[in-house]
Parts: C-alpha cells; structure tokens; sequence
C-alpha cells in the first residue's frame, strides 16, 4: 500500500482545504469540497484535485483511476489529514477539491425551460440540498437560489444533494424579483408553494394547468414565503393536507409539487387529461 504523500496538518493543502468551510473563502477561491466515494465519482468532470488514504484508494481503485483519466491529480494522504479536511463526524477517507459549477441564470432563460424549482429564503442548508435532489429527481431542468438563500457549496447542502449539484444547471444569488421575471419572460408560470394559497394541488391537476411550462417558488419551512414574495407570483397554491397532519416539510412539500408538475408535463398532450361527468 502506498506511503501517503499528505502527512502534516500543517501542510498548505490541508489549510487551503480547511479554508474553504467558510463561505467567503469558497467565494473568493470559487472551490468547494465533496466528501466520500458517490459523491467525488458525480463531480469527476469538476475535480481540481483528489485526497484520499490508502486504505480508500485500494478500496475505490476505479474512481481514483477515472480521477487521473480526467487530469485530476490524487494526492495519498494519512487517515488524520482526510479527517482534518473533511466536514462529517465519520469520513470515509476520500475527498474531491472541485470548481464551482453554477450557471448563470441568462443561459437558463436561454434554454426555455419547462420546470425550474426557486428555492427563495431558504436559509437550511440541508433542506436546500434535499430540494435540489427532489427537482433532479423530478427532471426538473433547473434550480434557482435566490440572493436570500443560503450558499449552495455549503457542505451540508452538498452532501445532502447526494450528487444532484452535479446533473443539472443551478442559479446562485439572483434576487427573486429577477427570477421572477426572467422565468415569465421564458414563458413559465410562477406559481408559489404556500400553506396560505387559495387554490390547492388537486384543483391545479384536475384543471390540467400544470401541463404548461412552471417555476415553483419554495421558501423558507418556518415561516413560508413573505407577502411579497407570494404577490409576485401568478397563482399561490398549497399542497392539500387530507390527513391530520399538522403540515408538510419543505423538502416533502416540494416534492410532491415538482412530481405533480412532471406528470401533468408528461401526460399525453402535455398536461393531464380532464374527463367530464
């Protein structure tokens, strides 16, 4: 097994790694880090460079192979450097240096998109992430977090991505007016997620209205969109609670919306059908 390359905590590596946990030293550098097997295998086209312990190197001999395939040179480093750069209680011995990756908003209205999630004053990191996962996962073409929310390299709403940061176009730091605006202009309906809406997702779905192009907007879990947040958008809608539940989680809430809008999107015609009785 290799003689690690990496062993002094003092090491300028390892400072500039510990660095990038503030939000400022991340923007400055614009790198962030990711931490075990999955998720440096999803960043391998972002990859500045790679630390890992021998241990893991052995055990993940193909994501070290494609790594050095991609130009990213791999460092060996001892257990207690790993665990020095790393930001989880048990790191699992492999870590990723990468490129930030956001795209400009521009070039998101540019390519018309049909389902855009806008996450505005979220200030959790980890139900940032977890969103960003669920709009993935729902094929969504998009991500806006507006200049309100909370950063997206922050390592919590990295790791709770589970790799999602890295399969679809995401807009960082555009004031909600903007968004808005911009995606109305690309021809989206902006409907806001909120408990206090008139109008309700099953009314959405049986008037098939969620066929056409739609940016959700979803804010924050404790106290939900302000005012004027919800007054920008075309339609105020809540996510019916048939139970006896108090409410949803925003990341179960945004869920269940971005999936409603996939299917009415990919129903025949492109919206659901509506049969009369």
């Amino acid at each position: 097994m290799a003689t690690p390359e990496l062993t002094s905590l003092r090491s300028p590596r390892v400072t500039a790694a510990r660095r990038l946990a503030k939000r400022s030293f991340r923007g400055k550098e614009r790198r962030f880090l990711v931490e075990g097997p999955q998720a440096v295998r999803e960043a391998m086209a972002h990859l500045v460079e790679v630390y890992v312990t021998p241990e893991a190197a052995a055990r993940h001999a193909d994501i070290v192979d494609a790594a050095r395939a991609a130009g990213a040179p791999v460092l060996t480093a001892t257990d207690e450097v790993v665990a020095e750069m790393s930001d989880t209680v048990t790191p699992q011995g492999i870590v990723g240096l990468c490129r930030f990756l956001d795209t400009p908003f521009e070039e998101i209205l540019r390519a018309r998109p049909r389902l855009v999630a806008v996450l505005a004053h979220v200030r959790d990191p980890g139900n940032a992430g977890t969103v960003l996962r669920c709009a993935d996962a729902a094929g969504a073409d998009a991500v806006v977090l507006t200049d309100a929310s909370v950063d997206l390299y922050n390592p919590k709403s990295v790791r709770a991505s589970v790799g999602s940061l890295f399969h679809l176009p995401v807009a960082v730091g555009v004031p909600v007016e903007r968004a808005v605006s911009g995606l109305r202009e690309a021809a989206a309906r902006v409907v806001a997620a909120d408990g206090a809406g008139e109008r309700d997702l099953d009314t959405e779905l049986d008037e098939g209205v969620l066929g056409a192009p739609t940016a959700w907007i979803f804010g924050n879990e404790a106290w939900g969109l302000p005012e004027a947040t919800r007054a920008l958008a075309d339609e105020v809608v809540r996510v019916p609670i048939h139970g006896r539940a108090e409410s949803l989680n925003l990341a179960t809430a945004a869920a269940v919306c971005l999936y409603a809008s996939a299917r009415a999107q990919r129903a025949p015609g492109g919206c659901r059908s509506v049969t009369s009785t």
